[in-house]
């Protein structure tokens, strides 16, 4: 069993070290989103490239997630440092989809030893494609990878200028459990503010349209902390997005980066920073309104659910198989992709190379996971969420108790930002809402080195 809380490491002047800590988090609570762990600035080209055949023989999930990458989209937001080209050539889509074709083939032979559990087409924008190539993604993953997409949670991002009934049919008819698509904002001057070229007609267009196609999910994103923006237009934007009674809501604080359009400056308005109210003020009106809170940033009703009988898997996300270029894959000790950009050339050129590939049965960039950096990535992967950190798991995979490899989660309880509660560790609420600040606390020196030392292109 998991060690008890009470007999956490002896640290020096915890109260002291406590106060610092909740000072710093609250002085900096936006310090970066870490979706991932390692982030993909930590990766490297590998020393000697990685059969895939080995790679994935020694992986020991029991299921596993499909992911595809479409790094298409109308155009870049003002706030976007993903990996994706403006781009809606017909002919530079078919070619792209050929090459994840053929990668699919060559993969197939290493990833269908496990069953998929989940399935996911994500980007940039995979409703940009026509339906015709819309269409052959599922069909990739039935006949090439023996997707089942009877047994698996389906889900599709989406634009609402891409939203149209030809798609939306293709996507109920492979059996599309949930569609999320982006909005931010349903004002126009603050849409325009972070160059998303949408107008509000169009996103009630495309609102409408999605519910009466009845998918088990919709999810719908947006943003707080835009230029212009106040409290009070931000809970209009929520209020409008409710009013489609979304079984999902994922609230995004606004993050400007290295390569994006919008400018740090922009965030804030009159030297004050209103992301944290924006915060404060949505969760209690979604609260309010019925949903629950998972994370910082998701919030969802009880009845967010696909009606399949799925397979179960791993929320640690082992097992992901990620097709296309700029995808991810996971194994439990290596993680892997292609190279990382954001500025148009760089990503143009990356794509381009995909694109022109006859093999990808190799993984030659990425990052061998240490013991130490699996035990943080363990960690981060669940107190960032409101389960927390099932102490007892965490013990039967590393064979040692969280709190005795790791201190800090101790000045995370001293500082009121964490409890332990029947044999886990969650984040308070304000704990949650400090979770970026924390995920970034929680980096390892050794990964932050990496990251810092990534020349962005």
């Amino acid at each position: 069993m998991f060690t008890n809380p009470r007999a956490l490491p002896s640290v020096p002047d915890t109260h002291r070290e406590a106060d610092r800590l909740r000072e710093r988090l609250n002085a900096d609570p936006y310090r970066s989103y870490l979706y991932a762990y390692p982030h993909k600035t930590a990766y490297r080209p590998f020393d000697e490239p990685i059969p895939l055949e080995r790679l994935w023989e020694a992986e020991r999930a029991d299921t596993f997630f499909l992911y595809m990458h479409i790094p298409f989209c109308g155009a870049r937001c003002g706030f976007c440092n993903l990996f994706t080209l403006p781009d809606k050539s017909a002919d530079a889509h078919e070619q792209y989809v050929d090459a994840l074709a053929r990668q699919a083939k060559q993969w197939a032979p290493h990833v269908k030893r496990r069953p998929f559990a989940r399935f996911a087409i994500g980007g940039g924008t995979p409703t940009l494609l026509a339906p015709r190539q819309l269409a052959r993604l599922f069909e990739l993953a039935t006949e090439q990878l023996g997707v089942d997409l009877g047994l698996v949670s389906i889900s599709v991002e989406t634009s609402p200028e891409t939203v149209s009934r030809e798609r939306l049919a293709i996507l109920r008819e492979h059996q599309t459990d949930r569609v999320s698509m982006g909005i931010q904002s349903f004002v126009e001057a603050e849409a325009a503010a972070i160059y998303r070229p949408q107008k509000p007609d169009e996103v009630e267009r495309a609102l409408t349209l999605l519910r009466s196609y009845d998918f088990p999910i919709l999810n719908l994103d947006l943003i707080y902390g835009l230029p212009g923006q106040t409290v009070d237009s931000w809970l209009y934007s929520l209020d409008r997005a409710l009013a489609y009674q979304p079984e999902e809501i994922f609230l995004y604080p606004l993050y400007t980066r290295e390569h994006t359009i919008v400018k740090p400056s922009q965030v804030k308005e009159s030297g004050t920073d209103l992301r944290m109210a924006c915060y404060l003020a949505a969760r209690e009106r979604l609260l309010a309104a019925g949903y629950r809170q998972y994370s910082m940033r998701r919030f969802a009703k009880a009845s967010a659910a696909s009606a399949k009988t799925m397979l179960p898997y791993d929320c640690q996300e082992e097992g992901m198989v990620g097709l296309g270029c700029g995808a991810r894959s996971y194994t439990r000790d290596v993680h892997y992709a292609s190279r990382y950009a954001v500025g148009r050339k760089a990503t143009a050129s990356i794509i381009a190379d995909y694109v022109q590939a006859d093999r990808f049965d190799t993984a030659d960039y990425g990052i061998v996971l240490s013991p130490e950096e699996q035990r943080r990535r363990f960690i981060l992967k669940a107190i960032l969420h409101a389960d927390g950190l099932d102490l007892s798991s965490y013990e039967a995979r590393f064979g040692s108790a969280a709190p005795d490899d790791y201190a800090e989660l101790g000045l995370l309880t001293e500082a009121g930002l964490a409890v332990f509660e029947a044999g886990r560790l969650k984040l308070t609420d304000e704990g949650l809402a400090l979770s970026d600040a924390i995920g970034d606390w929680f980096i390892s020196p050794e990964i932050r080195a990496r990251m810092e030392g990534f020349e962005m292109r």
